[in-house]
């Protein structure tokens, strides 16, 4: 709930929920109220990260294209800029609109690489923030979208400025030096995988492995306050994650593992609201997104 225009917001709490409504006493003096799922990161929120971060020459933002409905989709590069870093990493979030709390992640690893001196020398990041940047804006939750949404648009000729552009520009971009492309996601089934922190495994095993090196090194080297265990990643078969899941088209991480430099290629799913016990917050998120850059960097040594 936010009771200042969405500047600040708060979890209502579970004894303020029951089944599929919640309770909510409004003050006396309220002019307006919101309500979310989550906590709500759109481009204002993306405006205010890049003014905090504008005298670092370390940042670039630019624009990947424009959406059907002539919005800019942010593209951000971040590290070492000048074309001689030895490692590129591409990152993406917000292919399905309403899985929020990736952006805050996104955030945490771009400040830590901002703030790393072995990211400035060796690393340049490529960031999308908003894959469909009309969901995000329009408030439209963009997962399951007919006939396909963002992140089963990889295969035969994109439906979407973005995807399609993306898969235009990374393989010119990345020079064949992209060594992990990671797709941060929030879960949004029903069951035990609403409230962990996962990676989902991918059908190329060897890929697999590597993703799976990275999530050991992160469950070891984790500080923030968001917990995160190996047992509660999700391999290809198990679960939800099964080939009948995909019948709509190709994913982002079936896509990238094909990109030239043979990269560590993988989806990561951040929980809306509590992760094993932990509660996500914007500072939280971000935590761990630095956690995770901290891991990657490790990885990548």
């Amino acid at each position: 709930v936010s009771r200042d225009g969405g500047e600040t917001w708060a979890w209502l709490g579970a004894d303020s929920v029951k089944g599929n409504s919640f309770q909510y006493a409004f003050p006396s003096d309220a002019a307006e109220v919101r309500f979310c799922v989550s906590i709500p990161y759109v481009e204002s929120d993306l405006k205010k990260f890049l003014a905090r971060h504008a005298s670092n020459k370390n940042l670039e933002a630019g624009v990947l294209c424009r959406t059907a409905k002539g919005r800019d989709v942010e593209r951000l590069r971040a590290g070492r800029l000048d074309g001689k870093a030895s490692h590129r990493i591409l990152l993406t979030a917000r292919h399905h609109a309403c899985e929020m709390i990736a952006s805050y992640t996104l955030e945490g690893i771009l400040e830590e690489a901002l703030a790393d001196p072995w990211y400035l020398e060796n690393v340049e990041i490529l960031a999308i923030p908003f894959m469909d940047k009309d969901g995000v804006e329009d408030g439209d939750q963009g997962k399951g979208r007919k006939p396909r949404d963002h992140n089963r648009d990889y295969s035969d000729d994109s439906l979407y400025a973005s995807t399609k552009t993306l898969r235009e520009f990374v393989p010119k971009w990345s020079e064949g030096k992209v060594k992990i492309a990671l797709d941060m996601h929030c879960p949004t089934l029903r069951g035990p995988y609403n409230e962990t922190i996962y990676f989902v495994g991918t059908q190329n095993q060897e890929n697999w492995k590597k993703i799976t090196r990275l999530a050991e090194i992160l469950e070891a080297t984790r500080k923030g306050p968001l917990s995160y265990r190996v047992e509660d990643n999700l391999p290809f078969g198990q679960g939800w994650n099964k080939e009948s899941n995909y019948t709509q088209g190709k994913t982002f991480k079936q896509w990238a593992v094909e990109l030239p430099g043979n990269p560590w290629a993988g989806t990561i799913e951040i929980s809306y609201a509590n992760a094993n016990g932990a509660t996500v917050t914007a500072d939280s998120a971000r935590a761990f997104g630095r956690d995770l850059a901290r891991a990657i960097r490790k990885s990548l040594q």
